[in-house]
């Protein structure tokens, strides 16, 4: 007896200590010790950002393929198999530009020198030759000659204002606008369908020069202060499409994959058919001062202390000058991948752009800097024995800025992978461009980003969490949403439906005036954007968890009763806007009602299985877990359809997508929101009946995501 009794202790203790020894470390430690101060590292983030910033990396340049090869070298020093997928794509370079404004006699004519100064101790200015001209990526080549019309941010409504209240007709002119409120595209895609001839656009002090503030005092700019010097200038593109211009619908694989010819892509209507050129705020308040005819309307003005704007046109005569020539070139992408010990076939992915049009110390690589913090943070649990569940891939994108090419050709190209397979993108693009936390997102990953942000610090206040200090600042809503084309998830989500979210500090470009222009360099960055580099910190930190608990959860985080209540609020919002028309909105609060239901019935299966796993049911378990959770993954795709939006028809999904006339406007219901839009401005009953069929087709991609949630055939 005594024997016996030994025998079984023994037994015990052994079985216990086997019990240790094959018990893994719970994935809850490794998250913990992701964000911790043992793993963090702004040191390491500020050498990134410096190494990535010391030259200007526009996309097909030799600095940006330097950029790459040092992506990979972090990548593989982390232990991440990494390997860069490349794309022969068409992009544009400016041969020749001017810019010559006429004034009537005896004023001498007014040559403009196109040109951002560097200023004095910049050190930069041995390599700031090497930045991108001041040109618009895919502007028409040509020459124009005209009289010049100010049409504020040239938004359609802007354009009404002057017709309707001033009598002024743009068509024939060259018009000056000012960059904010839309895309740089759609205002001259909007100037062109009003008639003009030419573009300019300009960056107003009293945007982006520290001139719209109420406080007396002189204004000073970067260096001394974070505003945009009067030389600056916001280069960019203007293209209306996503991914190579000559390839739509399908990848640039290869210099013989089937291409458009540049008289096709004319014809798509997503280039530009008129000439088009970005200027100084000091270039662009001369062209504005030389005008005559009517004095622009208040909110029209420039800053405090800036003489009136008129409208024009003329009386001077402004001749633009742009040649442009297209070129083959290679792009890389950097795909860096952990593979799931578990569900190695479902992938959470994580994106960021590298190339810059200068030197990039906000957009991107404040994101690329994030990205390689998280994998050097990764690489660091790999070593401590953790691995996910789920594959995590690391994407670091090419020629983001002549239009999300990178991304987008690599989106079409593994597209029926990635929709059968991809669990969620993050994206992190201007990853810092100053203080107060900012995130776009579908509202499934609501409640999952507010956690990680409960478990991060604020980087500006260590005695409180990013989500106290976010939620109160006052910003309302505080998610934003993403209906807007700005960066690298449109191709994931709003082309295939795939989850997504942006991350960011800072947001408002009052905070980060120096936008693609010469001065987003790292001296700009160490001096406002994130002087200690723990924004940096924290933006890896919620990015990277929010990352691990999608790869890492038995169960998918998804909330989607934080989307049907968001789609509520959108009705709502869209029931005001057409309260007087006869539309009949009840198929979509029916649908909504039944997301609702459906989103409830999940979430108690997923309690059922969770209440009734046992070692002995546990194959059985495992298939419910994985079906489940198929659903949860799936419900995002059934939100696109395959006509895609009335004349987009590459933007599949319906409830979150860009605006015709404004490609950074989020819109709710796009294709609802454009018809209404239509239909305001046609009065017919045949454009209100086009509302109502988009009211349609919106209710019935809702109830789709209700059957897949629910899982049963009808």
């Amino acid at each position: 007896m005594k024997t016996s009794t030994t025998t079984t202790t023994l037994l015990a203790i052994a079985t216990s200590y086997l019990f240790l020894l094959i018990t893994p470390t719970p994935k809850s430690t490794y998250h913990s010790l992701f964000i911790s101060d043992s793993l963090s590292d702004n040191a390491s983030i500020s050498n990134h950002l410096k190494t990535l910033t010391r030259r200007p990396h526009f996309a097909g340049s030799e600095a940006n393929a330097e950029a790459a090869s040092y992506v990979v070298s972090v990548f593989t020093s982390s232990n991440i198999p990494s390997h860069m997928a490349s794309y022969e794509v068409v992009l544009t370079y400016p041969l020749s530009r001017s810019l010559v404004l006429t004034n009537p006699p005896p004023q001498p004519p007014t040559t403009f020198t196109l040109r951002q100064e560097t200023y004095e101790g910049d050190p930069y200015a041995d390599v700031a030759q090497e930045a991108a001209p001041t040109f618009h990526a895919y502007a028409k080549s040509g020459t124009v000659a005209a009289p010049v019309c100010y049409v504020n941010y040239g938004r359609v409504e802007d354009y009404l204002t002057l017709k309707e209240k001033n009598g002024v007709n743009v068509s024939g002119t060259i018009v000056l606008a000012r960059y904010g409120k839309i895309y740089r595209g759609d205002i001259v895609k909007n100037a062109y369908e009003e008639g003009a001839v030419g573009v300019v656009i300009y960056s107003d002090r009293k945007d982006y020069g520290g001139g719209g503030g109420g406080g007396g005092g002189e204004v000073k700019w970067f260096p001394d202060e974070r505003w945009l010097p009067p030389s600056g200038v916001q280069v960019g593109t203007v293209y209306g499409g996503l991914g190579d211009p000559t390839t739509p619908g399908w990848a640039s694989s290869g210099g013989d994959c089937e291409r458009l010819s540049k008289e096709e892509v004319e014809k798509r209507g997503e280039v530009p058919l008129i000439p088009s050129l970005p200027v100084s705020a000091a270039d662009g308040e001369k062209i504005v001062l030389s005008l005559g005819g009517p004095v622009a309307e208040d909110e029209w003005q420039g800053s405090k202390d800036a003489p009136h704007y008129r409208l024009g046109p003329g009386p001077g005569i402004l001749n633009l000058s742009y040649m442009g020539k297209d070129v083959l070139a290679t792009i890389q992408n950097v795909i860096g991948a952990i593979e799931g010990a578990e569900e190695p076939d479902r992938f959470v992915i994580l994106g960021n752009h590298r190339d810059a049009w200068t030197f990039g110390a906000v957009d991107p690589n404040s994101g690329t800097a994030a990205l390689l913090e998280v994998a050097q943070r990764l690489g660091k649990l790999l070593k401590k024995g953790w691995r996910p569940r789920r594959t995590i891939l690391l994407c670091n994108w090419d020629a983001e800025e002549y239009g999300l090419i990178g991304s987008t050709e690599w989106v079409e190209e593994n597209r029926e992978i990635l929709a059968s397979r991809a669990v969620a993108y993050l994206n992190a693009d201007c990853a810092v461009g100053g203080p107060g936390f900012n995130v776009r997102a579908t509202p499934q990953l609501d409640e999952l980003i507010k956690k990680a942000t409960q478990e991060v610090k604020d980087p500006d206040n260590s005695s409180q969490s990013i989500y106290e200090s976010w939620t109160s600042s006052g910003s309302s809503p505080l998610f934003g949403r993403l209906g807007g084309g700005g960066s690298d998830y449109a191709s994931f989500l709003q082309h295939v439906g795939i989850p997504a979210a942006d991350i960011a500090f800072g947001g408002d470009i009052a905070g980060y005036p120096v936008y693609h222009s010469l001065y987003d360099d790292f001296v700009w960055m160490e001096k406002f954007g994130d002087p200690m580099f723990q924004r940096h910190v924290a933006a890896a930190s919620v990015w990277g968890l929010v990352a691990l608990w999608l790869a890492d959860e038995e169960f998918l985080p998804f909330d989607y009763l934080s989307y049907a209540k968001e789609l509520q609020l959108s009705m709502e919002i869209l029931e005001d806007e057409i309260s007087n028309e006869d539309i009949n909105l009840s198929p979509m609060l029916k649908s909504i009602k039944e997301l609702e239901k459906a989103a409830i019935k999940i979430n108690e299966q997923r309690k059922e299985i969770e209440v009734s796993k046992s070692w002995i049911t546990w194959k059985k378990d495992h298939l419910k877990v994985r079906e489940l959770n198929d659903r949860l993954m799936m419900a995002e795709r059934a939100f696109t359809d395959r006509d895609g939006l009335f004349g987009m028809s590459w933007y599949k999904h319906l409830i979150y997508g860009p605006s015709k006339h404004n490609d950074y406007g989020s819109q709710s219901f796009p294709g609802i929101d454009d018809a209404v839009k239509m239909a305001k401005n046609t009065h017919t009953a045949e454009s209100w009946h086009l509302v109502q069929h988009e009211v349609w087709r919106v209710s019935r991609v809702i109830k789709h995501a209700s059957l897949v949630l629910v899982g049963q055939l009808t």
